[in-house]
């Protein structure tokens, strides 16, 4: 009886050893990020335990003194000294420390997926659940229909950016697999190529995010000099401007944004409305003034909330507004921790593009998350956001790993 339990504990250890539940716990986690923040939390946690065992000194001090893995760290490393300087409680400081910490993953998965023979199930599983949920955005036929009061039409979970961001990703992934497949498989291409189709529509008809819109016009520019050169960019800039003009014309959602936002821009000088464009510009005028008063180091880690306070004091209207998220990573990053902060964001950036600038389709997929990731937080603090942010440590954790492993053979 004793060995009857023994034996299945002692296949549980072994998988762990062997890191089988860690992999299985990420591919969980790629499932989960489009769905549920809650459940991706505690699955990150559950991973969290299972990897540790399978980590040692070696690999791991190998990762972090690469700049695809020490950058991340080192940007966290500077958030933490930034709580030495900032003017505010402690509690703030933590709080501000706290959208850096999933940097620290980064290292770790890049080991997991040097050995890992499963980065193919988490690419999948998180296809897979991107189609379950584009699915149920065709068939949302009216806000709060699957028990969110919060959600729109065609946005069962989540939120529009979000869930675009992810379309987005799912189809320029697609394409790129298409091309892969043209030759040998061109049924399968074909099918990649009308799946992305529908991915592109929802965004364009359904759920339209400009931000996101504007990452796809730039991964298709790559995409197309990637694949054939100048040749193909410029084609693909032909094409997309009469793609463009279509869907102007066809979609309520594309037009209504661009117009609204455009109209925005332009009352934003004279309005006091509370306009999302409004706002936007409001929150970079203010973050460029808290820079250029402390360039070097910032203000410190946990400080945004309180200078927006500090500034709207004896203010009306959008001068009054309060908020601990400037709407653009690089700001969020130069308020608290100035030109050094900024040098190790776009530094970590860089490095990693460069991780995936081979010509292979885990290097197109691993350039789709970082574009993404850097075109989104010019417009918001995608880093700092947690289902972007937490996308783009496992996209670059995961991927990166794999092409990692592929240098090592």
């Amino acid at each position: 009886m004793t060995g009857a339990v023994k034996q299945p504990f002692t296949l549980v250890i072994n998988r762990i050893r062997r890191g089988e539940v860690a992999d299985w716990c990420v591919v969980a986690i790629a499932v989960s990020l489009p769905w549920s923040t809650s459940l991706t939390a505690f699955l990150i946690v559950l991973w969290l335990i299972a990897v540790i065992p399978i980590l040692d000194i070696a690999s791991l001090r190998r990762e972090l003194m690469a700049p695809v893995g020490g950058l991340p760290v080192l940007l966290w490393g500077l958030a933490v000294v930034g709580m030495l300087w900032a003017d505010v409680e402690w509690h703030e400081r933590f709080g501000g420390l706290r959208s850096y910490h999933k940097l620290l993953l980064i290292p770790l998965l890049l080991v997991q997926f040097r050995r890992s023979e499963r980065p193919r199930w988490v690419i999948l599983g998180f296809l897979g659940s991107a189609l379950a949920l584009l699915i149920l955005s065709w068939l949302t036929p009216y806000p709060g229909f699957f028990g969110n009061p919060k959600a729109d039409v065609g946005i069962p979970v989540k939120d529009y950016i979000l869930q675009s961001g992810i379309f987005a990703i799912c189809a320029l992934g697609l394409l790129g697999q298409a091309v892969a497949w043209r030759t040998m498989r061109p049924q399968l291409a074909l099918a990649a190529v009308i799946v992305a189709a529908f991915f592109i529509a929802n965004i364009i008809y359904v759920a339209t995010s400009l931000t996101t819109l504007v990452t796809i016009v730039i991964l298709l520019l790559v995409f197309g000099f990637r694949q054939f050169g100048w040749k193909g960019m410029f084609t693909v800039a032909i094409l997309g401007s009469a793609l463009a003009s279509l869907f102007w014309v066809s979609s309520p959602s594309v037009h209504d944004r661009v117009t609204r936002v455009v109209e925005e821009v332009r009352d934003y000088p004279a309005s006091t409305a509370k306009t999302s464009a409004g706002l936007r510009l409001e929150f970079w005028k203010k973050s460029i003034e808290f820079v250029t008063t402390a360039p070097m180091i910032g203000h410190g880690t946990g400080t945004i909330t309180t200078l927006f306070q500090r500034s709207a004091v004896g203010h009306t209207g959008l001068a009054a507004e309060v908020t601990g998220n400037p709407h653009n990573q690089i700001l969020a990053v130069a308020i608290q921790l100035g030109f050094l902060g900024v040098i190790a964001l776009i530094s970590m950036w860089i490095v990693h593009l460069a991780l995936f600038s081979e010509r292979t389709l885990v290097g197109w997929y691993g350039l789709i998350i970082v574009v993404s990731n850097f075109v989104g937080s010019l417009f918001n603090s995608h880093l700092f956001d947690f289902g972007q942010g937490w996308l783009y440590v496992f996209g670059v954790g995961v991927l990166g790993g794999v092409i990692l492993k592929q240098k090592q053979v």
